[in-house]
């Protein structure tokens, strides 16, 4: 049985097989560890996955075709595949597990907003990502593409850029370079309580990241704290410690 790429889905499917070994290669693997893949498509990577001993393995994929493809291409995923949006679902277990996925580019950052959110039982996340969201996430303070995804990421996880996949090891082949990212919980490092309330933070300060910060964040932060030295810096140029320090007195 064969299947159809759409493009209103963002797909891209990987076919380099050495890529595919690759990639499951980086997970941190364990007796018992629960596994979600996003996006399987084709199952380039789920081929794989399946050969891995002792771990429970859930799919999300939303696209009908595919999720009836795999079905009858490996009978042992029945049951095993959550048809339905990502960005919709529900955490998929009770504990805590581990994420792989290439993920779709044109959603690649809401993807990752929703890993933040189930962050608490996130372990791991090996994902593939357009090459400059995968610099961009990885980035420090100072660099042009440093913004919202690398603070809040980097607030919660290790960021690793790991290698780049290029764009012929894929079908139709991308117009872009990937990146492969491998992100491990750090298990809330610097005590956010409040998670929307720093990402509102975060989120403020830099959509207006040519302004200072006591211009981006006048409407939000109270009078004596823009008073601050700091706030003569715009966003790209504090550390993920000065984001924090700037929300745990925002939230007292």
């Amino acid at each position: 049985m064969l299947y159809t790429l759409k493009k209103s889905l963002g797909q891209h499917f990987l076919h380099d097989e050495n890529m595919c070994i690759k990639i499951v290669e980086q997970l941190e693997k364990y007796a018992g560890m629960q596994l979600l893949e996003v996006g399987p498509g084709g199952g380039a990577l789920t081929k794989y996955l399946l050969q891995l001993n002792d771990i429970h393995y859930l799919a999300i994929e939303i696209d009908t075709e595919k999720v009836t493809y795999l079905q009858k291409t490996y009978p042992v995923l029945k049951g095993k595949i959550i048809e339905q949006d990502i960005l919709k679902a529900a955490i998929p277990f009770e504990n805590d597990f581990s994420i792989i996925g290439n993920f779709p580019y044109n959603i690649s950052s809401s993807i990752l907003f929703k890993i933040l959110e189930w962050e608490p039982q996130v372990q791991e996340v090996i994902g593939m990502f357009q090459k400059e969201v995968a610099l961009r996430i990885a980035s420090g303070p100072g660099s042009k593409v440093y913004g919202i995804l690398s603070v809040l990421t980097q607030a919660f996880f290790k960021v690793e850029y790991l290698f780049e996949v290029h764009e012929k090891c894929f079908t139709p082949p991308p117009k872009v370079k990937s990146g492969v990212l491998k992100l491990t919980n750090m298990h809330n490092p610097f005590d956010i309580k409040d998670k929307r309330k720093f990402i509102n933070l975060v989120k403020t300060a830099f959509n207006q990241r040519r302004k200072t910060l006591r211009n981006a964040l006048k409407g939000l932060l109270p009078p004596q704290m823009l008073a601050y030295t700091i706030m003569d810096k715009r966003a790209e140029q504090l550390s993920v410690t000065d984001f924090v320090a700037l929300y745990k007195e925002y939230q007292t």
